[in-house]
């Protein structure tokens, strides 16, 4: 019997992201490339389509529209500098344009500017170039409110030298609202009759097993359409290595709990020191409930003799040092519900739309992003990663980000360098399941 539990996450400075989400794996350890080798392009084929899947194991398969990666001759091998042929096929009913979380540097697969809406039976090929190694996220959702079916994400994986782990594991959370015949309701659809349902890697509830000693690199991965989520590992020390696919100064989660909002993506790593036959839940909690999504049990033979020493800091993965905000460009950027007037719903978005702010390459940008609403708001940076401000706008937090939940009422600082040259989106979303997925852009010249 699985009983509900309760947990807290208290928001100050590290608890907000590490005490504050179908896959494509694709790591590399530490290949060689001669000197002056030029490295073949990759290609990735994705589909977009509909499946039956069974989420409830005591329920019946689920209608869902899935992003999915076609053909079965094992997992691609992505690093740092490859270039990769994308290939996009939409089999759905519906226009869909590929978006992406992680992607700094691209603007050539910049949804709805750049590339604008495959039509259904139809497909495109992006050259993408891999500037940075991390977890990256990709879904077709960004058009996707109140269609008839929601939609998964998927997960790709630039590897990166510099950490070693006996084992790499995605975990891809996402939620859904399921009705009684299986179908899967999309956002912004009417949802009294659905029950919602999370699922880990597509699964309901799963064992991920360890080996004494063993250490274990989890990328947690909150997929969901909307809900800001907390987890909590029982029993073991979580120690945060890089966050939204950039490294972090390494730091343990406090009592092993982790907020993500929609589209984070933490990398932790786990050393399996308890006692053979233990187990331990991971625990989720959605500002309402409490429930178990999957348990670490170890057993059998230690992997060593002794856990493995504390792992340094990953290189800087090419993010610059420091950001002189000096001579920064200010804007003030409301993101509730109330501004709908600047947000654009993504499906009425137009690339005519005047920018929220043009910024000449190379200069800082200070956001200060206000939610005047009484629920949480998710704001994504596309294009570049940025540092969240101390309250005095004296320092940074020691991470980087693309994606940051702002709470009711508040008021948060951010800071980037704009590198490239280009237009990129913003996003804003309210943690509602019938909040619209809003969108404006900005420019770097």
């Amino acid at each position: 019997m699985i009983t509900r539990r309760s947990f807290t996450v208290p928001l100050h400075r590290r608890s907000v992201l590490a005490g504050l989400a179908g896959t494509v794996l694709v790591t590399a350890q530490g290949r060689a490339q001669p000197a002056g080798a030029t490295r073949p392009t990759i290609p990735l084929a994705l589909r977009a389509g509909p499946v039956r899947r069974a989420l409830r194991a005591d329920g019946p398969d689920s209608e869902l529209w899935m992003l999915e990666r076609v053909g079965t001759a094992g997992q691609p091998a992505f690093r740092r500098g490859d270039t990769v042929a994308v290939t996009f096929q939409n089999e759905l009913p519906v226009p869909a344009v590929l978006n992406w979380y992680g992607l700094d540097g691209a603007p050539d697969a910049e949804p709805l500017l750049t590339r604008g809406p495959v039509a259904p039976g139809g497909h495109e090929t992006i050259t993408l170039r891999l500037t940075h190694a991390g977890t990256l996220l990709c879904d077709a959702r960004l058009l996707g409110d109140g269609q008839a079916r929601a939609t998964g994400a998927l997960a790709l994986i630039v590897g990166e030298d510099g950490l070693s782990a006996d084992r790499d594991e995605v975990l891809l959370i996402e939620d859904w609202r399921l009705r009684a015949d299986g179908g899967a309701v999309a956002p912004g659809a009417a949802s009294e009759a659905a029950a919602p349902i999370y699922t880990i890697n597509a699964q309901s509830l799963r064992d991920i097993p360890l080996r004494p000693n063993q250490r274990m690199r989890f990328r947690f991965i909150n997929g969901c359409q909307r809900n800001v989520i907390a987890l909590k590992i029982e029993t073991h020390d979580v120690r945060v290595m890089t966050i939204d696919g950039r490294p972090a100064e390494p730091f343990l989660a406090r009592d092993g709990q982790l907020m993500l909002a929609p589209g984070t993506r933490i990398d932790a790593i786990i050393d399996a020191t308890v006692a053979p036959g233990s187990s331990a839940q991971i625990l989720l909690h959605d500002g309402s409930n409490t429930l178990p999504i999957a348990r670490l049990v170890t057993s059998g033979e230690p992997v060593r003799a002794a856990p493995l020493p504390t792992p340094s800091a990953l290189p800087s993965n090419g993010l610059p040092d420091q950001i002189d905000l000096r001579n920064a460009l200010r804007v003030d950027l409301a993101i509730d519900r109330a501004a709908e007037a600047n947000w654009i719903a993504a499906a009425q978005f137009s690339p005519a739309t005047a920018p929220a702010f043009r910024v000449k390459r190379n200069r800082a940008v200070v956001l200060a992003l206000t939610n005047r609403a009484t629920i949480p708001v998710t704001f994504h940076l596309h294009g570049h990663h940025f540092r969240l401000l101390d309250r005095l706008d004296d320092g940074w937090k020691p991470f980087w980000l693309d994606t940051l939940v702002v709470g009711p009422g508040q008021t948060q600082r951010i800071a980037f360098k704009a590198e490239t040259a280009g237009r990129w989106l913003m996003e804003s979303m309210a943690a509602d399941w019938n909040a619209p997925r809003l969108v404006r852009h900005y420019v770097v010249e």
